[in-house]
């Protein structure tokens, strides 16, 4: 499979910084020219849930001497989340710096980061509902961070003036040209430091953001939603109206999360034949949540495909499950396919994993809407 090179940070601080000179908008991939009308292009995206940081990941992962390793974490899935052109998650964690802490205010190892980037992911989204629990400090850490790896991101912003120069994110690969937007229903009742800016959810300021988004030409507009109530498998009213109207005012696709389960996906065909992807909630990614129905997730992938027009070619989901270390028996915390092989678990492992994709799967069943269909392992 296609391994994504990860390039020295200094480099790519000084390539971003040349594009953000250059262009106009937040480009961050600029390849190849667009492919003329008789030419089909095509680009895989991979969307991923809430990567989260517990206290008991944190200490989980914590080395003797210093310092964190994560090293396990996602080594079972890094393969497939490199095989796709551009991989997105949730940033569900300030990285405030000492001290670490998990719930209810996050801030994690900058080693994290580090996992997260190693395991093939090529940007991350900010705006959810725990991105102020560190304050202005954590806000404009955690950009920094990014910033310093060379990391793309959108969601939150040290200033209005970084976020009028950089959102929405523009994306430009394999000959298309991506636009994301993020959005967060809220922060936990934290107030938004003064000066710093956090993508709420506000339909009066999401239109604003859309028409400035139509006018950067995007080949798709996908908004990144953090929605929902938590730990409720289908989608509330709110949410179903709000993704009605987001459709209609030109996003082709939507990702959501927070509910820290998974939601059904649908599979919308508009009146003109055009495909949109909704994904309602992708649920936790990793995190220490043990409850039934938070111990796992999905990604969810798309191929898009460009000739004369721009098309929703393929897309489908594949569940994850994570294993603690108090079932597994392991030092750190893993992430595991669902339909990894039963012969390298032990039996709570198995009988918990089952578990989560029986009941994902039979939610499915019943509420996916849609040509959308399992990715098995």
């Amino acid at each position: 499979m296609r391994r994504k090179l990860h390039i020295p940070s200094y480099i790519l601080q000084i390539s971003l910084l040349c594009l953000l000179l250059s262009c106009q908008g937040n480009s961050v991939a600029k390849d190849e020219p667009a492919a003329s009308a008789d030419t089909t292009c095509r680009i895989t995206l991979l969307f991923g849930g809430d990567l989260m940081q517990h206290i008991t990941q944190i200490n989980a992962a914590s080395v003797a001497g210093g310092g964190y390793d994560y090293s396990s974490y996602f080594d079972k899935v890094q393969t497939y989340i490199d095989s796709f052109d551009l991989a997105v998650a949730n940033l569900e964690v300030t990285l405030g710096g000492r001290p670490y802490t998990g719930y209810p205010q996050f801030s994690a190892p900058d080693e994290y980061l580090y996992a997260i980037r190693d395991a093939g992911f090529d940007i991350l989204t900010t705006a959810n509902n725990h991105c102020c629990d560190r304050g202005r400090k954590g806000i404009e850490r955690t950009i920094q961070m990014l910033d310093s790896i060379g990391m793309p991101h959108l969601g939150t912003y040290k200033d209005s003036a970084a976020c009028a120069q950089t959102y929405p994110l523009l994306v430009e690969k394999n000959g298309f040209r991506i636009v994301l937007l993020n959005y967060t229903y809220g922060t936990n009742g934290l107030p938004v430091p003064q000066g710093s800016v956090v993508n709420l959810i506000d339909r009066e300021h999401m239109a604003r953001d859309i028409a400035k988004a139509k006018t950067m030409e995007p080949d798709v507009l996908i908004a990144i939603m953090h929605w929902g109530i938590e730990y409720a498998m289908v989608p509330n009213a709110e949410q179903r109206e709000l993704a009605d109207w987001l459709f209609q005012q030109g996003v082709d696709h939507i990702i959501g999360g927070h509910p820290h389960v998974v939601q059904p996906v649908e599979v919308r065909t508009d009146a003109e034949g055009r495909k949109h992807l909704l994904a309602y909630s992708l649920g936790n990614f990793i995190s220490n949540q043990m409850m039934e129905n938070s111990d796992g997730g999905m990604m969810v992938s798309m191929t898009l495909e460009k000739d004369s027009t721009v098309r929703l070619a393929d897309c489908d989901y594949s569940l994850l499950w994570v294993a603690r270390p108090v079932v597994s028996h392991q030092k750190n915390h893993r992430l595991y396919p669902i339909g990894y092989p039963d012969s390298l678990l032990n039996s709570e492992e198995r009988r918990l994993m089952a578990r989560f994709a029986r009941n994902a799967r039979a939610l499915f069943e019943k509420h996916n809407r849609g040509d959308i269909r399992e990715h098995r392992w």
